[in-house]
């Protein structure tokens, strides 16, 4: 990738809606150029998706809650068990395996307490040893944009 790639990937993290001929006049090349790099760009995987940014306060889903979660299974059946249980559940927005005390960090919103009592129910569904949550009481920083070469 070079400094066009960069700079094309830099500006679709702030604003994924800008037409290819913005998009090319603010990188210094061509409209087709620019269309055939986003292109590329797609089918490298480089470029995941591009998605709207929703307000959760404002679709009434304003607590988030990170879930720690150890499990007494490790084994090669136990994961695929999991991932079914936490990909069925519409809350759930980021799971990452862990190393160190936790096997697995939840990231999910819900719209309040009872809609968290909800979403446990559903996770204890995967035969857990330990669940542990924590709620958000301020966002201080919130970013999809990773940090990219200038």
């Amino acid at each position: 990738m070079d400094k066009h790639d960069w700079g094309i990937l830099t500006l679709l993290q702030k604003d994924a809606t800008l037409a290819v001929a913005e998009l090319a006049e603010r990188v210094g090349i061509s409209k087709s150029a620019c269309w055939r790099r986003v292109q590329k760009l797609e089918a490298d995987g480089v470029i995941r998706e591009r998605v709207a940014l929703l307000n959760q306060d404002k679709v009434n889903l304003a607590l988030t809650v990170y879930i720690s979660v150890r499990t007494r299974h490790h084994n090669d059946d136990w994961p695929k068990t999991f991932r079914q249980v936490i990909e069925s559940i519409e809350g759930v927005l980021e799971v990452y395996r862990m190393s160190g005390d936790l096997d697995y960090l939840i990231k999910a919103v819900v719209v309040d307490m009872p809609g968290y009592d909800r979403l446990y129910q559903q996770l204890i569904k995967a035969d857990l040893q330990d669940v542990s949550s924590s709620f958000v009481m301020e966002t201080m920083k919130q970013t999809t944009r990773l940090p990219l070469p200038r």
